[in-house]
Parts: C-alpha cells; sequence; structure tokens
C-alpha cells in the first residue's frame, strides 16, 4: 500500500503562533505555509502525492528541478497541468547554464607547460596521441631532437612524427576507432576542405555527442550555410551555445551578433561579449567599445572587460611560444597536425 504524504493543514500540528499578534501571526503562518509546499514538492509525487519511502524513488522532471514524480505514469498525467511552468523553468536553468562564465577557453592548457592555449589557433595537433602542444612546446621539442641528431618525436608519448600524409591518416583512423572526439574533429575537417560535407557532418556530429566543442561551432556553421544538411536554425543555435557553454569565444561573439541582429536583444548581446572578451575574444573588445560610444555599456563593464581581455591574453604568453610562432611564421608550417 502506497502511503500519502498529508495534504496542507491536517499535519496534524499548528503553525508556531505562540505569543504574537494577529498580523505577525498571518505572516508566521504564510511563510510556514510555503514552506510546507516546497517540502512537499520535494518528497512527494506531484501527481499522486505519493510519499518517497524505502519501496519508492521519486525522479525529478527531465526537463526542470520544481517537481517530482513517482512513475512515468504519473509524470505523463501531470504533463499538461505542469506544461508551461516546465517551460519556464527550463529557460531559466538554460540561460543560468549559458551566462556562466568559463573558466577557460574551449582549448584548455597545454599537456607540456600547463599554460592556457591561445585563441586563435596557435597549437599543433599530434595524430600519435591526439594531444594539443602550443607552439612554443612543439618548438623546443624539435629543437632538442635536431640537435642530438634524433628523429623527430611527439613531446608528449615520444612516438617518432609520422613523415607521410598516409601515416597521419592511419594514426587518426586508430584514434577514431578509439573514440576520440579530436581525431573526429580533425577528419571531419579534412573531409569539409575536400568538399565531402555529408562525411564532414557524420565526423563533427560523433565529435559533437562526445563533447568536442569545436565540432559543435562547426555544425553551427554547416546549420547555418546548409552544407552537408538542410539550414535549420533551431539546430545552428543549439550548436553555437552548446559550443559557448565549453568556452569557445567564437561561438560566443556569434550568439551576441544573434541576439542584436535577429531579436534586437541589445542587453544580452552585451553579456555575451563580456563573456567573450573574458575569454581573450578581440572582436567582443570591439563590439564592447561600439555599444559604449551608444551609451549601451557602463564605462566600469568596458574597463573590467579590458582588463579581463588582457589578463587572458597576457596568459597565453611566454618567450619560448614567442621563439615558436616565429620559428613556424618562417617555416610556413600552422598546419594543425605535426605529420
Amino acid at each position: 500500500m502506497k502511503r500519502k504524504c498529508p495534504k496542507v493543514g491536517c499535519r496534524g500540528i499548528s503553525p508556531p503562533l505562540g505569543r504574537t499578534s494577529e498580523v505577525e501571526a498571518a505572516n508566521t503562518a504564510g511563510r510556514w505555509f510555503e514552506m510546507s509546499e516546497e517540502n512537499e514538492a520535494d518528497t512527494c509525487c506531484a501527481f499522486c502525492g505519493s510519499a518517497e519511502i524505502d519501496d519508492i524513488k521519486l525522479k525529478e522532471c527531465a526537463t526542470c528541478d520544481l517537481v517530482k514524480y513517482c512513475s512515468d505514469a504519473c509524470q505523463k498525467e501531470h504533463g499538461p497541468q505542469h506544461e508551461e511552468a516546465c517551460k519556464k523553468r527550463a529557460a531559466e536553468l538554460r540561460d543560468e547554464l549559458l551566462f556562466k562564465q568559463p573558466e577557460s577557453n574551449h582549448h584548455g592548457d597545454c599537456p607540456i607547460c600547463f599554460i592556457p592555449l591561445p585563441h586563435p589557433m596557435k597549437y599543433v595537433v599530434q595524430t600519435c596521441c591526439s594531444k594539443v602542444v602550443c607552439y612554443g612546446c612543439s618548438y623546443a621539442n624539435r629543437m632538442r631532437d635536431e640537435e642530438a641528431a634524433r628523429v623527430l618525436s611527439c613531446p608528449f608519448c615520444r612516438t617518432p612524427v609520422p613523415d607521410t600524409d598516409k601515416e597521419c591518416k592511419r594514426n587518426t583512423m586508430k584514434r577514431i576507432e578509439a573514440n576520440d572526439p579530436l581525431s573526429m574533429r580533425q577528419e571531419g575537417i579534412r573531409q569539409f576542405d575536400k568538399g565531402d560535407y555529408s562525411s564532414a557532418f557524420e565526423y563533427y556530429t560523433r565529435a559533437a555527442e562526445l563533447g568536442e566543442m569545436e565540432a559543435h561551432y562547426n555544425l553551427s556553421c554547416m546549420y547555418r550555410d546548409g552544407l552537408g544538411v538542410e539550414k535549420d536554425r533551431g539546430k545552428e543555435i543549439y550548436h553555437l551555445e552548446e559550443a559557448a557553454i565549453g568556452g569557445h569565444p567564437d561561438a560566443r561573439f556569434n550568439i551576441g551578433c544573434d541576439e542584436e541582429d535577429e531579436r534586437g536583444n541589445i542587453e544580452r548581446a552585451v553579456r555575451h561579449f563580456i563573456i567573450s572578451a573574458n575569454l581573450g575574444d578581440d572582436g567582443s573588445i570591439k563590439a564592447l567599445m561600439k555599444y559604449f560610444k551608444e551609451g549601451f555599456v557602463s564605462k566600469d563593464d568596458l574597463a573590467g572587460a579590458l582588463r579581463a581581455h588582457q589578463a587572458a591574453a597576457d596568459a597565453t604568453k611566454s618567450p619560448q611560444r614567442e621563439a615558436g610562432e616565429e620559428y613556424y611564421r618562417i617555416e610556413d608550417n600552422s598546419n594543425t597536425e605535426d605529420c
């Protein structure tokens, strides 16, 4: 027999009134009633009122965190009544996630020097282990191997660097078989550059499902332009938001532009540009300066964004990286894979 939660007002106890005036008593009773309702929502099924006991486990609504249910049947029956509040709360939760400032951009740190990787891209992808290594560490590794007359090897796993595109391809496919999302993204880029948009879309999709933020961003562009897939505004925005949540500055910038151009919501656009500027995005700083001149951004907010932008840029710099960037610039070897 399922145990029911007692209804509010039939609990066998009264609000703690004590020696108070009628107004104070009413206020106290109101607060007690609200707390009772919140407690009931946490411990009882929103449809049938069954309490959570040993043999009954409640689960939250899959979309919001407002109510719980004891069964799928109860959730289905309560759906029409709960739908409006559920959608409103789901939108609030999505915004909380969307407007949370990421700790760093989606590239993360170099696994050798542990300094944040810069954006735009100034790094090398190792096809043997799928590690993303900054120009500085890649350059230092090359210099050491050349001075010691050794075969050039990966700075992370020390595997010899492949000499041909065929070997690179074999390494990438081996990593894809191991469900490596970065290798899937890299193969997607290869297929896209060849004009095989359908294959690129498949690789990007697999990588995005495994949490690869660059793949989310690339998918948003494909849905926007209709390359390899039909144009879909909703999916474009979804993948942009997923990439932005993961710290992708370009995705965040694009969402800010969309808020202004398509929805006319400058307040939300500014919030996105501030987050992206804090990650070191130059375009967002330019947008904020424009809004400042138009009166939509305060002097303090602009100054804060400028300081955070400079701090993000400075955090990615080192003398070794400057030397590495100069080396790759001279050698014209700024491809994304060390083959």
